[in-house]
């Protein structure tokens, strides 16, 4: 987890911004949240929701690269 604490991960989250939607991912939509950590560092995770039981599930989170990233929130097109 790109040694973040559990508390980096969750102020990424709360004061954090979708920055993609992944509706038709399986088995439940998904999207990409940009945070930044207390030190405002930027997060990126990505979760799914299950709309049935109301659970937000995390599935990945990394600091992002800054090669791959415009301002932490746009992908750079590939070459």
């Amino acid at each position: 987890m790109d040694h973040l604490t559990f508390d980096e991960i969750f102020v990424s989250v709360l004061s954090g911004e979708m920055i993609e939607h992944y509706p038709d991912d399986k088995p439940y939509p998904s999207c990409l949240i940009y945070g930044k950590t207390f030190g405002q560092e930027p997060v990126h995770s990505v979760w799914a929701f299950n709309e049935a039981n109301l659970w937000a599930v995390l599935i990945t989170v990394y600091r992002p690269d800054p090669v791959r990233w415009i301002d932490w929130r746009v992908r750079r097109a590939r070459n």
